[in-house]
């Protein structure tokens, strides 16, 4: 067409020039075009969506010409945000703080306790002791100083109702809104919970969770992994810390549904008489992980590591050979969650995806 590069799709078609799909290189992003039913703000917190996406290394920046209002972070009600963070990933720190500040979310940076610097008469004074036995479900490998760190990380905290995230998180599209209106549900209804994940991995994989009646969006939940991201009332956190977890030490993910009684591993579970935790999960998910395993840029800081008494012990084995990676594939028909209540924020989000 002259020497002239085509402007748009449709002057391409015109010049009769054919077109290619190129998803190995980012040229840029646009945000999903909502439909007609909705309004203004879901517009603007579809649009800071897309923004969040985009925040990377290097962050993106607004332009100088324009003017923006200040931002008002709060805690939704919340006693404290934690967000969980090693001081050495100075770069996950920076990511996170932008992106819930773009949220206006208010959060206290929590030192991450960092494992791999423990040494045996450390972990000694602190009472630490390993449950007897322990072996891990898919690896068969005693705790890592990485799990040792995490679960003392999340013990520090279990002081109040609070948000919980980890710094290696993304945020999906209405975060705020969604976790507001499910928390408004949640004590309308007045139900009583002590844990409830917004970001995990579902490793019960059989067959559906529980729905809440009357409430959209929230399972019961069953055996599930990761502390990516949760909510703890202050009567969880009690029955956390008065099952004394420290004594029988286990990685914080498989603590958890031992307390909601939902662990595979009866040997595991007998070891707290208490397992009383009223535990749920949003459905979908708020949060997901920044990286899976195998994608480029993953770390995992708890997995790969050494093992709690003996660092010539390695954990940096592939797991994408795992008995874990090869059972934990997409859910099947009969297992998904597919009677939950859906909300129309929901909806709306499925749309963009």
């Amino acid at each position: 067409i002259s020497g002239r590069r085509p402007t748009c799709p449709s002057a391409g078609r015109r010049g009769r020039v054919q077109m290619y799909i190129c998803n190995t290189e980012t040229y840029g992003y646009l945000p999903v075009p909502l439909r007609s039913h909705n309004t203004l703000q879901d517009e603007a917190d579809s649009f800071l969506h897309s923004l969040l996406e985009v925040m990377g290394d290097p962050p993106s920046e607004p332009s100088v010409y324009l003017s923006l209002p200040p931002k008002q972070p709060d805690k939704m009600g919340f006693d404290e945000v934690f967000m969980i963070n090693l001081l050495r990933r100075s770069d996950r720190r920076e990511r996170m703080l932008r992106t819930l500040y773009e949220q206006e979310i208010a959060c206290k940076i929590i030192a991450a306790v960092d494992g791999k610097a423990l040494n045996i008469s450390q972990i000694e004074a602190l009472g630490i002791q390993m449950m007897p036995g322990y072996s891990d479900p898919y690896h068969g490998r005693p705790l890592t100083k990485g799990e040792l760190g995490c679960f003392l990380s999340h013990f520090n905290i279990w002081t109040e109702t609070s948000l919980v995230i980890e710094d290696d998180l993304r945020f999906e599209v209405f975060f705020k809104r969604r976790l507001q209106n499910l928390m408004h549900e949640i004590e309308s209804q007045r139900l009583h919970w002590d844990l409830i994940y917004i970001g995990r991995k579902r490793m019960q994989v059989d067959r559906p969770e529980k729905s809440v009646p009357r409430i959209h969006n929230l399972v019961e939940a069953d055996y599930s992994y990761w502390t990516l991201g949760y909510m703890i009332s202050l009567r969880g956190a009690q029955k956390l810390l008065r099952a004394e977890p420290l004594r029988k030490m286990l990685p914080v993910d498989e603590f958890l549904p031992v307390m909601y009684n939902k662990h595979p591993i009866e040997d595991y579970m007998s070891h707290f008489k208490r397992r009383d935790l009223r535990a749920f999960s949003a459905e979908p998910l708020l949060v997901y992980p920044t990286h899976y395993t195998g994608d480029a840029g993953y770390i995992s800081d708890t997995e790969t590591s050494s093992v709690w008494d003996n660092e010539t012990v390695r954990t940096d084995w592939d797991r994408a050979r795992s008995r874990k990676s090869r059972e934990q594939e997409e859910l099947s028909s009969e297992a998904q969650n597919s009677d939950v209540l859906q909300s129309p924020l929901d909806s709306t989000a499925r749309d963009e995806l």
